[in-house]
């Protein structure tokens, strides 16, 4: 798919950016951003938009993390059942 030109608002912000995929998915990511940004700058006074956009990195980067440590739990359960799997079915044919 060729790169497309998508305009979005962030932060009272205008950004032309680059996209290979859907660009609804671009706009709607981007429109998080501003929501999160707008929230952040609503409980901090702030008009500081380095600073809130500081904020919002590290709300992202918290939650990332979180979402990658709960992926690694899934996957360790996940070869868990694979070998729980293997197990019973090496026995059913024992048996």
């Amino acid at each position: 798919m060729p790169r497309q030109s998508v305009r979005v608002q962030i932060f009272h912000q205008s950004y032309t950016l680059l996209t290979e995929g859907d660009p609804a998915e671009l706009q709607a990511v981007a429109q998080q951003i501003d929501e999160l940004m707008t929230s952040i700058a609503g409980r901090t006074h702030s008009g500081d938009s380095a600073q809130i956009a500081v904020l919002a990195c590290l709300h992202l980067a918290d939650k990332l993390r979180a979402a990658e440590t709960k992926l690694a739990s899934y996957e360790r359960k996940s070869e868990q059942i694979s070998e729980m799997l293997e197990e019973a079915l090496a026995d059913a044919h024992v048996g």
